[in-house]
């Protein structure tokens, strides 16, 4: 199937939220890639490391546990957390203070390994993430999934885009809209389906002025049974 041209896609989204100013709106803000160098790389860790604890459970309790967290390993400081040895990291995981999953407490440290590899190249976490193409967002997604640990599927990609890097997010009504066009067929982060979302995206982007993000809650606003407008908005992205 010959994929849908922008203009198809952004008329039926907003035709269902409301008009075109409504769906403007909705879209929300454009790229931001600028304003990542600076942001420190202890924020990157901590992003990474909620996003980590919050895939598979109810965010709100990571939310309100997030400060504990903060405390309990220094704010993320990349070298402390990377000098704590392991029994300090068993003892963290035992605390009710935060949420204690031992699995997970240790991905804290794997991924500041991942971060402090960066800044022996000579730059800050945050300027590699600002500087990757947005045409190649899954290389990045591959780099988080290989280098760190438990940052594959989504999980790496709400993290980047919690910090403001541009990247589309596979959400379910995203997920949809590629399978009913014929985009993919098969497990959808297979290495073809990822490209065949990418190149899609990339060919929207040579139609309209969007980011990625933009671009992906507009596919989702298209699509499925998110029928919300401004006064009910949920993410469907």
């Amino acid at each position: 199937m010959a994929l849908e041209k922008f203009d198809d896609i952004y008329q039926r989204a907003a035709a269902r939220k409301g008009g075109a100013a409504s769906l403007n709106i909705l879209l929300g803000p454009g790229k931001q890639d600028h304003l990542l160098p600076a942001i420190t790389d202890d924020r990157f860790l901590s992003a990474f490391s909620k996003k980590v604890f919050q895939s598979g459970f109810v965010w709100r309790v990571v939310e309100k546990k997030w400060p504990n967290f903060e405390e309990s390993f220094f704010n993320f400081n990349i070298e402390k957390v990377l000098m704590m040895p392991e029994e300090m990291m068993e003892r963290k995981a035992s605390d009710p203070k935060i949420i204690r999953n031992f699995n997970k407490v240790k991905t804290i440290k794997a991924n500041a390994h991942m971060i402090f590899d960066q800044q022996q190249q000579g730059h800050s976490f945050a300027e590699f993430i600002a500087k990757w193409p947005s045409n190649d967002i899954i290389g990045l997604w591959a780099y988080l999934k290989k280098q760190g640990q438990r940052l594959g599927g989504n999980t790496g990609a709400y993290s980047l885009r919690a910090l403001g890097k541009d990247t589309f997010i596979i959400s379910r009504d995203v997920e949809a809209y590629f399978r009913a066009h014929d985009i993919i067929t098969g497990g959808v982060q297979t290495k073809s389906s990822l490209n065949a979302m990418q190149t899609s995206f990339n060919d929207w982007q040579q139609q309209c002025d969007l980011s990625l993000g933009q671009l992906s809650r507009l596919i989702a606003y298209a699509t499925g049974d998110n029928y919300m407008h401004l006064e009910g908005v949920i993410d469907a992205r």
